[in-house]
This record gives structure tokens, sequence and C-alpha cells, in this order.
């Protein structure tokens, strides 16, 4: 049986916790005994979530553990209490894998568990913990990342929310095989394994915000994304010399002026490609891309899949 400590504390968004709980018992259901689920928190008793509801949660205890998740939501901040933290970190030395779900990433960085490793969080706050952590190795689009040595040390982190239903799928997968993850999938009716990154959900406001420093140039640059857009002309549009911009540019949105380019034609382009029949040579150029091959590959990463796959998906 794999015991698997669930960290809540005041003001935890409530989903990130109930999420993969629904997920790992019904997992359960099909695989009797391969969990075991406890809720923990700083002080024993019920922890209030930011939504009013409570969960009845156990104290902070040194036992044998599988697995150790930190949920997220408003409270992170606060959570970083003296006797949470070591905890923290002494768990995740006992326990195969630690995860996070959400901004609950915060705690696990603060627990210097997340130094020099890929981890991901909600689009929302990649910005801010970019900023706090530079050396944690962020992906701001991923649904969930999974770092470290396979059966040992295990860091994943997921991105905002349902996410932890994503990740939660992905780790039953690992432990008692891709049928059972897909069965579990069925039961939550929940992809399986959720096409594209946090970008299709984000809309990208991460990169300039609503009143952020460079909302204008966002702007600007989303209506020109078929022209070129070097860091030189960006730097010239925003008034700034082209070192000085790259930096401020990188150091208020946690990407590089570059990056934020590609990802301005990937949300057009992805959008174009689910909703029209407009031929894939054609999107490329209008999106900025200049050629299919380049665009494939940027999906790819970007998405998991090329934009053909993901026309065939949206059309099923």
């Amino acid at each position: 049986m794999r015991r698997l400590d669930l960290l809540i504390f005041p003001d935890f968004q409530i989903l990130d916790a109930t999420g993969p709980i629904a997920a790992f018992e019904i997992a359960a259901r099909y695989a009797p005994g391969a969990y075991d689920l406890h809720v923990v928190a700083a002080e024993p008793g019920p922890v209030r979530s930011s939504s009013g509801v409570a969960l009845l949660a156990e104290g902070l205890e040194d036992a044998p553990l599988d697995t150790v998740m930190v949920s997220g939501g408003d409270g992170t901040r606060a959570a970083q209490a003296p006797s949470v933290l070591p905890w923290l970190k002494a768990a995740s030395a006992r326990a195969r894998r630690t995860a996070s779900v959400c901004s609950g990433a915060y705690l696990l960085a603060e627990a210097g568990l997340l130094e020099g490793r890929r981890a991901t969080t909600h689009w929302s706050r990649s910005a801010d913990f970019a900023r706090r952590y530079p050396g944690v190795r962020l992906e701001p689009d991923r649904i969930f990342t999974r770092d470290g040595p396979v059966g040992e040390g295990e860091i994943w982190t997921s991105a905002g929310i349902t996410a932890g239903i994503d990740l939660s799928l992905a780790m039953i997968a690992d432990d008692l095989g891709q049928e059972t993850a897909r069965r579990v999938a069925q039961q939550l009716v929940v992809y399986h394994r959720r096409p594209g990154g946090q970008s299709q959900f984000s809309a990208l406001l991460e990169i300039g915000g609503q009143g952020g420093r460079f909302a204008a140039l966002i702007d600007w640059m989303r209506e020109r994304l078929a022209e070129p857009l070097g860091v030189e002309r960006l730097a010239d549009q925003a008034g700034m010399s082209p070192r000085h911009f790259a930096r401020a540019f990188h150091a208020e949105t946690g990407m590089t002026p570059a990056k934020a380019v590609e990802r301005l034609r990937l949300e057009v382009a992805r959008e174009r490609v689910e909703g029209s029949s407009e031929p894939i040579d054609v999107l490329a150029r209008s999106s900025g891309f200049g050629d299919p091959e380049r665009m494939r590959r940027a999906f790819v990463r970007a998405f998991g899949q090329p934009p053909q796959a993901l026309r065939r998906a949206a059309r099923a």
C-alpha cells in the first residue's frame, strides 16, 4: 500500500486537494489497497479552504511515505510556517516522490526542493514565480512536469487547480498501468491525457498582464504577428535600448522577447488550426512562423502534438 500525504493549510484551494483525492480513491477501487490517503496540516482538525468549506486534517507525522503532495491556493505564502517547511523537506527525503498542485510549487521552492529542477505552476503565477526563484527551471506552459530519477526522489509539479487531476492520473498510470489510469479518467469524465499546454487556457495574459509595464507593447505585437518582430524592433517600439529592453522584459514577464513572440503566434495559430480549414502552410505564413516545419516544431514543443493532430482532434 502506498501512503500519500496531502498537505493543506488555511485558504487552500479545495479542488487542488479534492481532485487528486478523487482520482486516487477511484484508482483504489480498481486496485484495492493501492493507496493509503492522508490529509495533513500544521494543526490537526478542520482546515478552512478559500471557499469556506473545510477538510478534516491529521497532524504532521514522520511516517514512512510513498508520496507527499502539496495543495495550492491563496494561503501558500502564509503556509510557509516554521513547522511546515522543515516537515516538508524531511517528508520529501523519505518519500519516493514529491508533488505540488498549482501554487503549491511555492512551498516546494521555499523548502529548497526545486533548485535546479524543472517545474511548473499556474500560468497567472509564472512571472512572479520566475522572479522569486530564478534557480528553478520553470516551464510555464506545461500541464505538469516530472523531474528527477525514476523511482527515487522524483519531483512532480502541476499547473492550476484541475491540473492536479492530470498529475494524479499520470502517477496512477506510473503505479498501476495505463489501463487503470484510463478507467479512472473515464469515471471522472476527464481526459486521460489532456492535449496542449496552459496557454490554451491562459490566453497568454501572463505575458503582459492587463496593466503591466509591457501590456501596450503586447497588444501592439498581437496586431503584427506576421511581421518580423526581432528584439531591436520591439525595443524601439518600447523606447528602450535592445539590451535594457531584453533584461526588463524578462524580469517583468519571466520569458525572453523571442519566446513571447512565439507564444503569441502559437495562440493565434492554434485557434485557427482548430477552428478553420485554412491550409497549414498559409496559417504558418500569416501567423508569422514563415514555413510549416518551423510551426510544426513550435507546436510539438508547446502542445506535444503537431498542427494536423490538433486539427483532427478538434474535428473529432
